[in-house]
């Protein structure tokens, strides 16, 4: 008998090679290649990924537009990263470490819709006995809801035109295999159909599919990126080790805004919504202390306060240390060097350490100006007021640049109860907002730092 052909297949961009190597040819990722059998691409059936094909060319004013109600979670915080609820035939691609939640959030979920809306819920890790000993434990009273057992796209799709729910949970995509390859499940090629599949299914039936996804120790979602592209949307569920609050993060949405964020915290009757996040990541101090600063970010279109804190120590060693948490650490040392050339104020024999409290990441640049205003209160130990607030953009030439959002962030902060903040001139309120908050406009980081 002729032994089988085979190929090596990149598991991080499904890229082939005859042999195996190191480096991926195509994606350049190191010890990506898995030995696979090789089998021919299934035909495509049923039109293109998007589930249309034989169409005709129209001009943009000539598309008939039709606007389809979203679909509420029930869960505020998941309409939120959503854009506002599910959109029919919508395909969402939901990641995180195992055990983080994302089937119990699903199953809480789907216990809310299941009275509006069709919905299924198909499990291909665990046994039907095990998701309803979850629910009891949930404490769910639509115990209704319908279940499937099932690893067969092929199966599931069968199920699917029967029943015509309108929203399906996948949990999880990794488990899922089509007979038209005899590749094993969770491989790149196996991956890639039973996700076209499924995406097919959703835009010809208008039916919204979640699609539950592992995630590698680097916590990226497994598998091609392709699969990524592929769906509407994209969620990530992170969390701090040893902390019961979950963020979800959206980092792609075609129906809403990308880096949108929900917080939930997890409690002996599932994931409940945060409805003051911005006190989640403030700490509860005595009083003022050196090296903290509150600072407004913007994640998505909701304004969020968190507290940036810093320590800066008399470095033992010939290279004093830069350690960043929740912060870009190239960024921490450019900001320094500015420091030392426009604040006059140099910080090279000292250790700085920055973290973001409670486990935010923070990824725009309005984080500048508290970070620098952090360091400069912990070297000279003089606290920063607990009533103020701070942000900005720091330029290398010292300038403070604005940011976008700057008075949703004020009003934010207003809100909240603090009385002073320090903004970068542009962000100045315009004439005529009403604000119950003393601002102190800055176009220098000099003039920022004179205010401490």
């Amino acid at each position: 008998m002729a032994k089988a052909k085979t190929q090596y297949v990149c598991q991080n961009c499904g890229g082939t090679s005859p042999k195996w190597v190191g480096q991926c040819p195509d994606c350049g990722a190191w010890n990506s290649l898995t030995e696979t059998i090789a089998t021919a691409a299934p035909k495509v059936r049923g039109g293109g990924i998007s589930g249309f094909a034989g169409g005709r060319v129209q001009k943009l004013d000539e598309v008939e537009l039709q606007e389809e109600p979203r679909a509420h979670t029930g869960l505020a915080e998941m309409d939120r990263v959503l854009g506002g609820g599910i959109v029919p035939g919508a395909v969402i691609l939901i990641g995180g470490d195992p055990g983080i939640g994302k089937s119990t959030l699903l199953l809480q979920m789907l216990a809310e819709v299941h009275g509006r809306l069709p919905t299924l819920y198909v499990t291909g890790e665990e046994s039907l006995t095990q998701v309803h000993l979850r629910a009891q434990r949930l404490g769910l009273t639509r115990l209704d809801l319908p279940v499937l057992a099932e690893t067969g796209v092929e199966q599931i799709i069968a199920q699917l035109q029967a029943l015509r729910p309108g929203l399906v949970v996948i949990d999880s995509i990794q488990t899922l295999y089509t007979e038209t390859l005899d590749s094993a499940p969770g491989s790149v090629s196996q991956l890639r159909e039973c996700a076209a599949q499924l995406v097919r299914y959703a835009k010809s039936a208008q039916t919204a599919v979640v699609l539950v996804g592992h995630v590698t120790k680097e916590g990226a979602i497994a598998g091609p990126r392709v699969l990524e592209h592929m769906v509407d949307t994209v969620l990530y569920f992170e969390h701090d080790p040893g902390s019961r609050f979950r963020i979800i993060r959206a980092v792609k949405n075609r129906f809403g805004a990308v880096n949108e964020l929900g917080v939930f915290a997890m409690t002996d009757g599932g994931l409940k919504e945060v409805s003051n996040p911005s006190a989640l990541f403030l700490s509860r101090h005595g009083g003022p202390v050196p090296g903290s600063v509150i600072t407004v970010t913007r994640q998505g279109s909701r304004p969020m306060l968190v507290e940036v804190q810093a320590l800066v120590d008399q470095s033992t060693i010939g290279n004093p240390r830069r350690v960043t948490l929740g912060l870009e650490g190239n960024r921490l040392n450019m900001l320094l060097a500015v420091l030392h050339r426009h604040g006059g104020i140099s910080l090279g024999d000292q250790d700085v350490f920055a973290n973001v409290v409670g486990g935010m990441r923070i990824q725009e640049t309005a984080a500048d100006l508290p970070l620098l205003v952090a360091a400069l209160s912990s070297f000279r130990s003089r606290p920063v007021p607990g009533d103020w607030i701070v942000f900005g953009e720091i330029g290398l030439a010292g300038e403070v640049r604005p940011v976008a959002g700057g008075e949703e962030r004020l009003i934010e902060a207003a809100k909240q109860g603090f009385r002073r903040a320090i903004v970068p001139e542009a962000n100045r309120p315009r004439r005529g907002t009403k604000l119950d908050l003393d601002v102190v406009a800055v176009s220098r980081l000099d003039e920022a730092l004179a205010q401490l």
